[in-house]
């Protein structure tokens, strides 16, 4: 298997760069499987997709549990076989928790969950992205303000490490050669 991850905040790109990597890997006819989390396809990813349009710290915690139930289900139904899987969302979800836990519990996560070389984090910035959000017209989840995407694109540059960071200001056919270029076979 080969795996591939592409983050970032909302708004960075994330669903756009990932089907433009599923056609790019599927031109010579390889298996790849594409999962968007929180998924609609389950009830962990429903939930969690629920939760983000409510308030409060509650959801807040009860959407990132039911994320963490969603991608460990992919995991284990797709990260087998002989197929490139590409996941949109992983553990950078980390960041959305309450700062204490957010390096301790990624710690964890990151050691569980399987890793590659190819985990591209689009860093867009907070401004880019709300207007991105903003210009989709669809109802605005509660991290979809601009307090909350500079906090938590500050979040998420405390647990980057080995990811690949891509300019994710960039228009979509540059961000989309970057990624290409920096593919680690």
């Amino acid at each position: 298997m080969r795996f591939y991850v592409i983050d970032g905040l909302d708004g960075s790109g994330k669903d756009t760069q990932a089907f433009k990597l599923k056609a790019y890997l599927s031109k010579d006819g390889r298996d790849v499987a594409l999962r968007i989390h929180p998924g609609a396809d389950n009830a962990f990813g429903r939930i969690s997709k629920n939760s983000l349009m409510k308030k409060g710290q509650f959801w807040r915690l009860v959407a990132t549990f039911f994320y963490g139930l969603d991608v460990v289900r992919s995991v284990l139904l797709y990260a087998r076989g002989d197929r490139d899987v590409i996941f949109v969302r992983y553990t950078l979800a980390c960041a959305y928790l309450p700062r204490f836990t957010i390096r301790p519990v990624y710690g964890v996560v990151s050691r569980l969950l399987p890793r590659s070389p190819n985990m591209f984090f689009l860093d867009v910035s907070p401004e880019e992205a709300l207007r991105r959000i903003t210009s989709r017209g669809d109802r605005v989840e509660m991290f979809e303000t601009l307090p909350h995407l500079e906090k938590n694109r500050k979040r998420a540059m405390l647990i980057l490490g080995s990811w690949k960071v891509v300019d994710g200001d960039r228009t979509p056919e540059e961000v989309f050669t970057q990624i290409v270029k920096n593919i680690t076979p």
